[in-house]
């Protein structure tokens, strides 16, 4: 099975900013760790620019992807329309929990086209998306 975790803006600076939020572990420290505990195969992607992310989305040959759009999630319609255009299995991840946040966080363009989302459970979000695939897409 093979995955691609793509992240959005800003996600390229965890373990140096908003530690209080995010923690202060590097995202690709994280996702080595992640890649030698997993039995699947990983890919991933960060852009700050909404149209690579798109790129990405809709060029993925991947059985899933778990995304976290960052603030796109709140903003985005073309990556809202991008997902649902899309065939492959999208879910939804935040490290934060987006409901507990300022109020323009409370929305999410993403999740209602996402098959599930996942978020408050700092780095562990990527984990529970990566299990819930596993566990998905071997029932279809």
């Amino acid at each position: 099975m093979r995955l691609l975790i793509v992240n959005g803006p800003n996600l390229n600076l965890l373990g140096q900013r908003e530690e209080q939020i995010y923690g202060n572990e590097s995202f690709t420290s994280y996702f080595e760790r992640l890649k030698s505990q997993k039995s699947v195969e990983l890919e991933y992607f960060q852009s700050n620019i909404e149209g690579e992310i798109i790129d990405a989305l809709q060029s993925s040959k991947h059985d899933a992807i778990v995304l976290n759009a960052g603030g796109y999630t709140h903003t985005s319609v073309a990556i809202h329309d991008c997902v649902k255009a899309i065939k492959v299995s999208v879910i939804e991840v935040h490290i934060s929990n987006i409901a507990d946040r300022e109020a323009f966080r409370h929305t999410s363009l993403i999740s209602p086209v996402a098959i599930g989302c996942i978020f408050g459970f700092g780095l562990s979000s990527y984990d529970l998306a990566i299990d819930f695939c596993s566990d998905y897409l071997n029932k279809r």
